[in-house]
């Protein structure tokens, strides 16, 4: 495949360094000032910039035809804008704010656990993310989608950062460095606490997953997630 990355920082390099490995061929680098032209001549991009950046990234690939793969967040209130626009262009665009593997199946955990805990009202749920300090945004992608997914299966209505509140569920951002990312979701009683836990040892994780993304979505049109990458029901 021919990839162009929009987005060359620490990520866009692990994932030009498996992609060249696989016999990919990197044909554009494109950072937040460059040209977008080059990118006309790719199979598919691979977008990891900036939440300032990512919108105009991905409605340039979706109106010229280029099927896009994005994995930055801090841009998503923007989102059902981009999806209305991939279903106008017949287009091909899977978002997801963590491409790893082990995390996607992590997501599916926290799926099944947050339906076993419904029932159960004296556990209070919360969540702990804990990221490199040039992480831009708080609390991590990752963190509100676990979130989410245990609000669709338990009596809380939405998350608050570093907070507390009746009805919420906490999300407690840290910042250290060196740290690739871990996420924490604790079930908290009177008399025990139920925890389960991702910890990223490198990023070469969520670079090899993007890049498995990319390859799985080439010939296809459509608007896909990680569920429909890994076959996960």
């Amino acid at each position: 495949m021919k990839i162009a990355l929009l987005g060359y920082g620490k990520m866009g390099k692990i994932i030009e360094k498996l992609a060249l490995e696989k016999g990919h061929t990197i044909i554009s680098k494109i950072n937040q000032d460059s040209s977008k032209e080059e990118l006309l001549k790719a199979d598919i991009a691979i977008e990891f910039s900036t939440p300032e950046a990512a919108v105009s990234n991905i409605k340039f690939c979706l109106e010229n035809g280029i099927p896009i793969v994005s994995g930055t967040t801090g841009w998503l209130a923007h989102y059902d804008e981009m999806i209305k626009l991939c279903e106008n262009r017949n287009g091909s665009f899977i978002y997801a704010s963590n491409f790893s593997i082990g995390v996607n199946l992590f997501f599916s955990i926290n799926e099944h656990i947050s339906n076993l805990m419904k029932p159960w009202k004296d556990y209070q749920v919360s969540i702990e993310e804990i990221h490199h300090t040039k992480k831009l945004d708080a609390p991590s992608g990752t963190a509100i989608t676990l979130a989410e997914e245990i609000v669709k299966n338990s009596d809380k209505k939405n998350w608050k950062l570093n907070e507390e509140a009746d009805g919420t569920i906490k999300i407690t951002a840290k910042r250290m460095d060196e740290v690739k990312g871990t996420h924490i979701i604790n079930y908290d009683s009177n008399i025990d606490t139920i925890s389960i836990k991702h910890e990223a040892h490198s990023r070469d994780g969520f670079a090899l997953g993007a890049l498995l993304a990319a390859e799985w979505l080439a010939d296809k049109k459509g608007i896909f997630t990680m569920k429909d990458v890994l076959q996960i029901k």
